[in-house]
This record gives C-alpha cells, sequence and structure tokens, in this order.
C-alpha cells in the first residue's frame, strides 16, 4: 500500500457538484495504459473476502434505517462490483447512487504517466443530506481509506499487466 498515496481532491467536482466530502487516492499502474473502465473492474470488481465481510456486516447494520444495500444493482450503463456506473468514458468512469442520508461518487481516472505506466486515481465524492450522512461517514471514513488504499494497490503491481 506504500505505492498508494493520497491527493487533494478538487471540489467542487463535475460528477458531484454539491459534494461536501471527499477524498482521492492516487496510484502508479506499470505497463500500457489502460481504459478507465479496466482499472475499475481490476480494483474493485471482485473485492478481497475481508471487504465483502464488512459490506455484509454494513448492510444488516443500516438496514432498519431504510438505507440501500451495497450490492450490485446496475445502473443504465451496468455496475463494477457493487456499485452502479453513473457515466463512463475511456479515462473516466462515475460510479455511485444517491440515497436518503446521502449521495456519494467514485470516480476513477486513468491518465498517462509517461514511459513508467498509467496514473490512476479514485476520488470518493459525498454529499451528506443529514445528520444520519454526517454519522455515517464519521463511522465508515477508517474503513473506507483501508479499502481504497487496499483495492487502488491491486493496480501498483505488474500482476495488472497480466490479468
Amino acid at each position: 500500500m506504500l505505492d498508494v498515496f493520497p491527493e487533494s481532491p478538487a471540489l467542487p467536482h463535475l460528477a458531484l457538484i454539491e459534494a461536501d466530502w471527499a477524498d482521492r487516492y492516487v496510484v502508479i499502474s506499470p505497463g500500457q495504459a489502460m481504459p478507465a473502465i479496466r482499472a475499475a473492474q481490476l480494483a474493485l470488481g471482485q473485492p478481497p473476502v475481508w471487504v465483502r465481510r464488512l459490506l455484509d456486516i454494513r448492510n444488516r447494520v443500516v438496514a432498519p434505517f431504510g438505507l440501500k444495500a451495497a450490492d450490485s444493482k446496475p445502473g443504465e450503463a451496468g455496475s463494477v462490483g457493487a456499485f452502479a456506473i453513473v457515466s463512463e468514458r475511456d479515462d473516466q468512469v462515475v460510479l455511485g447512487f444517491d440515497d436518503r442520508h446521502l449521495d456519494f461518487r467514485i470516480v476513477i481516472e486513468v491518465a498517462s504517466a509517461g514511459t513508467v505506466g498509467s496514473k490512476v486515481s479514485v476520488t470518493t465524492l459525498v454529499k451528506r443530506h443529514n445528520t444520519l450522512g454526517r454519522l455515517y461517514i464519521l463511522a465508515v471514513t477508517p474503513f473506507h481509506r483501508l479499502i481504497v488504499r487496499t483495492t487502488l494497490g491491486r493496480l501498483a503491481g505488474p500482476v495488472v499487466v497480466s490479468r
């Protein structure tokens, strides 16, 4: 995970103009440039078992509050892992959904890093609607950071080139 580093996210962001919480992590992925959808699939498509277990716990805890489950419910453009695709370009994929406590987007962007490979970034944007949304972000932020760094870290190794 040392190859994954934080960057300051730019707000406002076109993927969720009203976002009031954001973070951004970046990794250099070796080899040829890949489309953003491929980076998203490699990083988020099949999360580690411990992440799936955390999502199962999260879904059980939030169900009594009427919040949406984090599961594969494809958007109009499909899904990657547990996240609906909101929009897709070759260099950017936006995932996410809106709920009563918050709206969120995960923006995966790929840019050339010259001869060393591709710069892949994951920006998470959140618009908190109420106290529940603020408490939710407070509770999940430590897990979120670990999950993003771990899943994005999958793109840091040479294994990605052969997939």
